[in-house]
C-alpha cells in the first residue's frame, strides 16, 4: 500500500514553497584569463533573479561539464537560508557548461475518493502531528485510480565559462527535448551588439518560441525590465543587451509529445545565466 509522507521536491529540487519563483545560477564571472582559478557560484529561487530572499537551491543537484566531456565536481559547497554556494576549480582550459537538470513525472490522480500527488519523494517522514499529503512516485501508480492527469517535465538550468579560448563541442544536440544551440557564443556577449542563440524541439527548430530575459540588479529599478522576444521561423533568437551585467534567460514550452506512456503532456524549459561585457 502507498504510504502516506510530505511533499518535499519540485523542480531542479526546490522546496515545494520555492516551485512558483524563478531558479537561477549566478556565478562569480564566466571569463577566465586563465587555469588554476576557481567560480563562485550562488544558487536560488526568487520572485527576481539572482535576489537571495526566497528559497536556496540544493548544491549536490549541479552537475559540471568539462570541455573534454568529462565530469566535474563542485568544492566547498554550503547550503543557507536563501541561497546555497559552492565554486567550480577551472582546471582545464575551455568552456565549462554547470547547471541542473531536470526528467521527472508529475501530476495527479484519484484514488477512494482521495487525491493523490504524483512526485519525487525526499527528506525523512513527517514529524508525528505534522500535515501530510498523499504523494506517489510515477512507478507506484496504483491499480484502481482515476482521474489520472500526468505531466513529463524536462528542464535545463545552467550556465558557461570559458578560460582561453572557447570549445563547442558540449553545444552538440541530442534530438530530444528543447535545445539551446548558441550561434553567439555564450562567453563572448558583449553591451550594444546583437546576439543569436537557436533553439530546438525534438531537432527541429522551435520557430515562435517565446523567450523572457531579466537583468540582475531587479531590487534597483523600478520594475523587472523583462526582455520579451520570439523566436523566428528558424528557432533563431536576436538579441540586443541594453548594457552590461548578468541576465536571466528562460524559455518554457508544453506539447502532447511525452516519452512517458501514462503522461498525457511534456512540459519543457530551459534557463541560463548570460553574463555581457562592457564593449
Amino acid at each position: 500500500m502507498i504510504r502516506k509522507t510530505v511533499l518535499l521536491a519540485a523542480a531542479f529540487g526546490m522546496a515545494t514553497s520555492a516551485a512558483a519563483h524563478n531558479a537561477w545560477l549566478l556565478p562569480s564571472n564566466t571569463v577566465l584569463s586563465d587555469l588554476g582559478q576557481s567560480v563562485t557560484v550562488d544558487a536560488g529561487a526568487s520572485t527576481a533573479p539572482f535576489e537571495a530572499d526566497h528559497a536556496a537551491l540544493p548544491a549536490a543537484t549541479v552537475k559540471v561539464w568539462a570541455p573534454d566531456g568529462t565530469m566535474g565536481t563542485i568544492e566547498n559547497a554550503a547550503r543557507l537560508r536563501y541561497r546555497s554556494t559552492f565554486d567550480v576549480r577551472v582546471d582545464k582550459p575551455g568552456t565549462w557548461r554547470i547547471g541542473m537538470e531536470n526528467r521527472a513525472v508529475t501530476g495527479s490522480f484519484t484514488l477512494e475518493g482521495e487525491k493523490w500527488t504524483v512526485g519525487r519523494r525526499r527528506g525523512p517522514a513527517p514529524a508525528p502531528g505534522a500535515p501530510v499529503r498523499n504523494i506517489a512516485t510515477v512507478d507506484e501508480l496504483p491499480e484502481g485510480a482515476t482521474d489520472l492527469d500526468l505531466t513529463e517535465v524536462l528542464g535545463r538550468n545552467e550556465f558557461f565559462v570559458t578560460a582561453g579560448e572557447p570549445t563547442e563541442t558540449l553545444f552538440a544536440t541530442t534530438g530530444k527535448g528543447l535545445e539551446f544551440v548558441p550561434v553567439t557564443f555564450p562567453t563572448d556577449l558583449v553591451a550594444d551588439e546583437p546576439a543569436q542563440f537557436r533553439f530546438m524541439v525534438d531537432g527541429k527548430a522551435a520557430a515562435g518560441l517565446e523567450v523572457e530575459i531579466i537583468p540582475g540588479g531587479r531590487r534597483y529599478r523600478s520594475d523587472h525590465q523583462s526582455i520579451k522576444l520570439a523566436t523566428d521561423a528558424d528557432g533563431l533568437l536576436t538579441v540586443n543587451w541594453p548594457g552590461a551585467g548578468f541576465y536571466w534567460l528562460n524559455a518554457t514550452l508544453t506539447d502532447a509529445k511525452a516519452a512517458h506512456p501514462g503522461a498525457a503532456k511534456r512540459r519543457m524549459s530551459y534557463t541560463a545565466t548570460l553574463e555581457v561585457l562592457a564593449p
